[in-house]
């Protein structure tokens, strides 16, 4: 019996070293991973839950939750939202933006793309200039730099000036203030370039060779060869821009003084957020809305993985 017993605490020994030897680092890694974990658990998941519970309640921010518990009200955030007017106003444009600026944006990044990757001299050069303005284009400096660029004094006015046209404060004017701001969203075009530049790099040179000898075109290559091979690239930074435009912010908020004007022209729907949470104190509606932001974003998201399996083509 002593023996058997021996047999046994050996077999379970060998088995624990043995697992010890298939994953010897399995410890080490856990812990290296445990700051990030908590940041996650603390600053990600709390607070997306806290948000939940108080979209269901009347939680004025301007009073502490656990002196003055916000009462429980059910989804009447919920429904106060879908009639307000202007929710839906920020909700159109919102959409209007995203479905203008994200398309463009990425047509000019690859156009810009295919020229640089022809091998030119200084290409890495040319790649951080490009890049830098993706850096940059979320700031608030350059923001109110592009507050006095489109004013009504501003330096496109300027230089319209010269050739004798008197043009609107373009910022100042609801048919053009959404605009501008579309402009700056394409201005930032570096961080797609930059990936297309390397999913470019990335398509085999001899498809490009086997055409040429069947006597294929430029623009034969490009619908044939390049647009196929790239859509992966491409759907990649379509749903990645996509869930970016919707999170807009910065650029409505300094770009309209943070009243979202003129006539509401410029009320993207994080802006009218922010002013319903931090201006109204009403934080119980303005979490209702972060919350259906985020389904919305799932379901564009959604809808965009269900239709690339329509246009997005893989090498294998």
């Amino acid at each position: 019996m002593s023996s058997l017993g021996e047999l046994r605490a050996l077999a379970v020994a060998r088995r624990t070293r043995g697992s010890k030897e298939r994953h010897p680092d399995n410890l080490a890694g856990f812990l290296f991973l445990l700051p990030w974990l908590i940041g996650v658990a603390v600053f990600t998941l709390g607070p997306m839950l806290a948000s939940l519970v108080l979209s269901f309640t009347k939680y004025n921010l301007l009073r502490s939750p656990l002196e003055h518990p916000p009462p429980w009200v059910g989804f009447d955030n919920y429904k106060a939202m879908f009639q307000d007017a202007a929710f839906w106003n920020s909700f159109r444009v919102t959409v209007q933006y995203v479905v203008i600026a994200v398309p463009i944006q990425l047509v000019f990044a690859l156009g810009l793309a295919l020229l640089l990757d022809r091998g030119m001299r200084g290409l890495s050069f040319y790649r951080s200039i490009f890049y830098l303005p993706s850096l940059l284009g979320g700031s608030v400096a350059i923001s109110i730099l592009w507050r006095q660029v489109f004013g009504k004094e501003g330096l496109v006015n300027a230089v319209l000036a010269w050739f004798g046209i008197d043009a609107p404060g373009w910022i100042g004017h609801p048919d053009y203030a959404l605009w501008t701001i579309i402009i700056l969203h394409i201005w930032t075009f570096g961080s797609p370039l930059v990936i297309f530049l390397a999913g470019l790099r990335q398509i085999p040179e001899m498809y490009y060779e086997a055409a040429a000898v069947d006597g294929a075109g430029k623009a034969t290559r490009f619908f044939s060869i390049t647009l196929p091979l790239l859509s992966p690239v491409i759907f990649f930074n379509l749903v990645l821009q996509t869930i970016f435009a919707c999170q807009t912010f910065t650029q409505a908020y300094v770009v309209s003084g943070g009243t979202g004007g003129p006539a509401d022209s410029t009320m993207f729907y994080t802006l009218f957020l922010y002013r319903e949470g931090f201006l109204e104190y009403d934080m119980g509606k303005a979490s209702a809305m972060a919350w259906f932001l985020l389904l919305v974003i799932g379901a564009f998201t959604a809808i965009n993985f269900w239709l690339s399996k329509f246009w997005v083509f893989y090498d294998d």
